[in-house]
This record gives C-alpha cells, structure tokens and sequence, in this order.
C-alpha cells in the first residue's frame, strides 16, 4: 500500500529546497572562476540568460511535478506519452548519473572542512606550523594532499560514505523533519558564512581590485561569442535547469504554491550565493597575486585546482587566513551536501511511486551512491569523466523537457501548468518564446560543447579504435548516453505501465 503522500509545510520550504537543489560546489567553484576570467560582461550575460534559459525550464518542472504529484519518472511520462516516455527515462538517468558522482564532491569537501578545522586548532593552540606549511608553495602541501586525496585514496571513500550515510538519515525522515528541517538551518548559514567570508576578502589590501575586476564591463568582450556559451552553460549547469530536481521538488508542493514566484525567487537566490562566492574568492586571489596578471592565472587553474590547492595557499597567506579558510570550507561542505539531498531525493521519490517504503528507498539510494560512486572517489580521471559526460548530458535533459512542452503547446502548457493558482504571471508569448528558443539553442550548445576538441583524438584514437576511455573524448559521451537510451527504449513499455499508468 503506497504511503500518504507528503508535502512542504509552507512556501519557504520550497524555496530553501530549490535553493539546496542550486547551490552546490559549482556556485564555489566553477563559477567565481569563469567570472573572474571574464568580468562584468560574463556576469551581465550570466543574468540575462538565468531569465531566457533557466527560469522557464525551472517553472515548467516545478508545475510538472506540482500538477501530476509523481518523481521524473512517473510526471514526464505522464505529460509525453508512452511514445515519448523515453526522454523521462533518459533525463532520470542522467541525473541519477551525476548523483553518483556528485556524492563524491560532498566526500571531498568534508575532509577539506575537517583539515582546516586541524590547521585552525593547531594556529590558536599549537605552532602555528600546519598553516606555516600551507602557505609554502616550496613545500607544496596543498598539491600533494590533494593529489592523496582524489587518487586511491580511503580517506576519501570513508568520507564520501560517512555524508552518504547523513543524507540516507535525513532523507529518511522524509519531507517535512528531513529534507525541509535541513535546509532551514544549511542554507541560512551558508548564506552567513559567504557573507562574513565576503566581507573580510573586501577589506584585505588589492581585495577591492578583485572586486572592481569582478563587476567592470567590458563592452568588446560582447563580441566573443565563447563568452556568451559559457553564460547560458553556466547558468544551466548552476540553477539546476533540465535537472528533473524541480520536478521532484514540486511533487512535494501543496496545490495553492505560486510556482512563477517560488521559481523566481529560487533562481534569483541561486545566483546571489554564486555572486557571493565570487565576492569572497576574487578579493582573495587579487590580493594575494604579485599582479593581476597572476591572479587571473591562478583563475585559469581549473575548478579543482582553484578549490582545493590554490585557495587554501592563499588563504594561509593571509592575516587571520585560518579563520576565513575554516569558514569557507564550511560552506563549501554546506553547499555540496544541500544539493545532493534533492538528487538523492529524485531517486528515492520514483522507488516510493514503485511502491517501496520511504526508509527502503532511502537506504536503495544511499547504496546505489556507495557502489557506483566508488569509481569517481578512487580514479580522479573517472570523475572528471563522468563530469562531462553526465554535465552535456544535462544540456540534451534540457531539449528533451522543451520538447515536451513544445508537444503540448507552449502557451497551453503555461495556462494549465504554471498559472493555476499563481498570482505572479508572466508573458505567455515569453514564455513560449524561450521554450522554442532553449530548443534549439540547446542543440546548438551540445553540438558546441562536442566540438571543442577537448581530446585529441575525439572519436577514434591513433590506432584507429574506438576511444571510448578517453576522458573527454566524444566516444565515451556518445557511449554512455547510447547506454542510457538503449535502457530507456527497450524498457520503454515497462517504465509507462509502473510510473504512469499505474
């Protein structure tokens, strides 16, 4: 017998869920990195497309899951057909994919917040002599540990199931006393702690340069259009658009919640979180650099690199650096671990429309993470592969959602889905317009992303094989979503009778 049914107790509930569902390492990581490269003309852009690409996307999930109460798998299927009920199919997996790898991330940024809780210690009541030999580049302690970290390492596979092993007790607590109690307390205090990590970046001499760098516009960089893709891919990858999260998290919503308000409000926190990131990190990285030449070096190390070895040196460096780095990675912690409770919550929600109690599920998913996360936390080279894979998979979870709405009927869809009982409205031609738009600028991104020549040899190697274990190769993308399109063709059938018609 199915359980009853749960809901969010009020319209925050929601908000903090999909604030938890966007603000994740990526907000800390990759884009503070891809603003301080480019500046204000990157962030103008960056806001523009949160309006023509991510908010349609969020507020056609969100009335999905609102309106037919199932998981991705049981509400896409429902608005697609049994003809389309694939591409339900398909956006699940892929998300279930990055939940695996994700996992790993929360692993990660639970030792760091650990170590640096030992350097703060051993500054305030020991020698001083941990935080001595973070700053050193000569000793290179940063680098090496790492390196430690993200190949074979124990330490990171204990900790990646330690923080799988609070999610599955969170979660299995359900809606209410779990994942909306959680977020009460994660997402104030990650607000917090980027505030006050914000405001002593500023203060530091060469902070205000960072921040002056940060927001200056320059009107030529309008012309890259490599500028403009990194944007729309960034505020995609970033609010969470395309994900099935919302869906997930709508299922949850009471009948009388505004989806156009509770989405605007949600993705206008998401990018306020990820201008705060930026706000702490670019002063820092300035006013550490000998030049500005070599703070935009050290942007261009990657997001790991940034995170995880350049940032702990120049926090070190810094009067007072063990305090801020404490706190910083006590955000990163909050924010990796707020968004892989919504992706665990997307799995458990489709095994308790299969009927499984909500406790089993929860335990399902926690394993699932555990064994076939276990690659990602071992190999870093297999992280880095899913990362792409799984990250321009989402990008076609996008087109396959668009295409959906455009078969109902764009305008249609807003007036039955989005507009019932929501004070908050917004254009229909609008919303239409960026429906068809997201179609095909979606096919345009994929086609961009694959093109990049990422590997040197993208389809076959020098012998002329397959080269399906490169990294980023275009065959191992090409392999793994064939994969997950033979699962969701063959068992096409079965998928639409137990999450649809059922």
């Amino acid at each position: 017998m199915a359980e009853k049914r749960e809901e969010f107790s009020n319209r925050w509930g929601i908000i903090l869920a999909a604030l938890g569902m966007a603000i994740g390492a990526g907000n800390l990581w990759r884009f503070p990195r891809i603003a301080g490269e480019h500046g204000g003309t990157f962030i103008i852009l960056w806001m523009f497309f949160l309006v023509i690409w991510s908010i349609p996307l969020l507020m056609a999930e969100l009335a999905i899951g609102k309106h037919y109460r199932k998981g991705t798998l049981g509400s896409l299927g429902s608005l697609s057909g049994k003809k389309f009920n694939w591409m339900g199919t398909f956006v699940t997996l892929v998300t279930v994919g990055i939940a695996f790898y994700y996992s790993v991330v929360t692993g990660w940024s639970l030792r760091y917040f650990l170590l640096n809780t030992q350097n703060l210690v051993n500054y305030l009541f020991g020698s001083g002599a941990m935080n001595e030999s973070f700053a050193d580049p000569n000793v290179n302690f940063m680098d090496n540990f790492w390196a430690s970290l993200s190949n074979s390492s124990w330490e990171a596979v204990l900790c990646y199931m330690v923080t799988i092993t609070v999610a599955i007790w969170v979660l299995g607590k359900g809606i209410k006393k779990g994942l909306e109690k959680t977020n009460k307390i994660l997402i104030p205090t990650l607000f917090s702690l980027l505030l006050v990590v914000s405001a002593f970046a500023i203060q530091m001499p060469g902070g205000v340069e960072g921040l002056e760098y940060l927001f200056t516009i320059d009107v030529e960089k309008f012309k890259d259009p490599i500028i403009w893709i990194e944007a729309i891919t960034d505020s995609a990858w970033s609010t969470g658009a395309g994900w099935g999260l919302m869906i997930t998290i709508g299922s949850f919503s009471r009948q009388k919640e505004d989806v156009t308000l509770n989405t605007f409000l949600g993705a206008f926190g998401n990018n306020t979180a990820a201008l705060l990131a930026a706000m702490a990190i670019l002063p820092a990285v300035f006013a550490m650099a000998a030049t500005p030449a070599e703070a935009i070096d050290f942007l261009h190390g990657g997001n790991t690199a940034l995170v995880f070895t350049i940032l702990p040196q120049l926090f070190a460096q810094m009067p007072g650096g063990p305090f801020l780095s404490w706190i910083f990675f006590g955000a990163f912690a909050m924010a990796a671990f707020s968004s892989i409770l919504p992706m665990m919550q997307l799995i458990i929600k489709n095994l308790t429309d299969y009927e499984i109690p909500k406790k089993k599920a929860a335990i399902i998913a926690g394993a699932a993470c555990f064994v076939v996360g276990f690659p990602s936390a071992w190999w870093l080279d297999f992280f880095e592969n899913q990362d792409w894979v799984w990250g321009v998979g989402l990008l076609v979870s996008g087109i396959f959602i668009s295409f959906l709405i455009i078969k109902y009927g764009p305008m249609k869809f807003k007036k039955d889905f989005i507009d019932q009982n929501s004070d908050f409205k917004v254009s229909k031609y609008y919303f239409a317009g960026m429906i068809y738009f997201n179609f095909v600028a979606g096919l345009f991104l994929v086609y961009w992303w694959m093109g990049r020549d990422y590997s040197a040899y993208p389809w076959f190697d020098e012998n002329g094989k397959w080269n399906v274990i490169d990294i980023y190769s275009n065959a191992t993308i090409v392999t793994q979503w064939a994969v997950a399109l033979v699962i969701a063709v063959v068992f096409n059938g079965w998928f639409y009778r137990k999450f649809v018609k059922k």
